[in-house]
């Protein structure tokens, strides 16, 4: 049963990430820009259980690692989606009241963008990866923070309509 879910769903996370790939990263956005493909897990994340929420992550990390922007080697942005999408599902499994309002979905997904970009960079370092200074590294953070929060409630509806017809459930959102 839940493989033919991931089954319905893998088509939607690879149209979001040709979106990515072919437009996104084209944009010339201040302030570094963001990844919607990482908007898009942690949306789906914050809406399933954790046990989805790291299945996810996997393939989302899988699709990120593929991305010819990605520097780092095969697999970090696999463990870090991994470790967030299992995070992100963890704290609103359970909770109603935070999954029902989408503003709480929404500083979910801007603090799980930051720190996963956070956990990126320092598994990074331990990997040996130079990402420059920390006054840039910031500035790249708080820049994706700016736009993901102008990104994530676009497209939070459209998300939440995908994962309720996958998953059969009503939209909350």
């Amino acid at each position: 049963m839940i493989s033919r879910r991931f089954f319905f769903a893998f088509p939607i996370f690879i149209f979001f990430y040709i979106a990515q790939e072919a437009f996104i990263v084209q944009l010339r956005l201040p302030f570094a820009g963001f990844s919607l493909l990482l908007i898009l897990t942690l949306i789906w994340a914050a809406m399933s259980t954790p046990e989805i929420g790291a299945l996810t992550g996997f393939g989302a990390g899988l699709l990120m690692d593929l991305s010819q922007t990605t520097s780092g080697p095969m697999g970090h942005w696999t463990l870090v989606m991994i470790l967030a999408g299992f995070l992100i599902s963890f704290l609103s499994y359970g909770d109603d009241h935070l999954r029902a309002n989408p503003l709480n979905i929404v500083f979910l997904v801007i603090i799980g963008v930051v720190a996963s970009q956070v956990s990126y960079v320092i598994l990074g370092f331990l990997l040996g990866e130079n990402f420059g200074g920390f006054s840039r590294i910031i500035f790249i953070c708080l820049g994706t923070a700016f736009w993901s929060a102008i990104v994530t409630p676009l497209i939070l509806p459209i998300v939440s309509r995908l994962h309720a017809a996958v998953f059969g459930t009503a939209s909350r959102i």
